[in-house]
């Protein structure tokens, strides 16, 4: 799984690469912001979705939470799931409403 903070996602979304965003955390944080075109499954309901989440294991999936901490553990789970290339958003939302859309509350 690789690692990227807020600029180094925005950095590497800006190339134009294909993604499948997914956010873990729960309804009621999306209040806060969300990245454009992120799926919303929450932590809690990735194992029941693996179905619907299958035919992007060999794409490039991006995981997004508050922190960082809950993506990373769905992304080992991903991973040990077959899933081959996995990002987590180091900082997660917080991190990319600090460095990169301040419009975005810090919760």
């Amino acid at each position: 799984m690789r690692q990227m903070t807020a600029t180094e996602l925005r950095d590497f979304l800006a190339t134009g690469v294909a993604t499948v965003k997914i956010d873990v955390r729960e309804e009621i944080e999306l209040e806060f912001g969300m990245l454009e075109d992120a799926l919303h499954i929450p932590m809690q309901s990735v194992a029941g979705q693996l179905n619907t989440l299958e035919k992007h294991k060999d794409d490039t999936v991006v995981l997004i939470c508050r922190s960082g901490k809950r993506s990373d553990q769905i992304g080992q789970f991903l991973e040990q799931m077959g899933f081959s290339d996995i990002i987590n958003l180091t900082g997660g939302m917080n991190g990319w409403a600090t460095d990169v859309d301040t419009s975005m509350t810090v919760y």
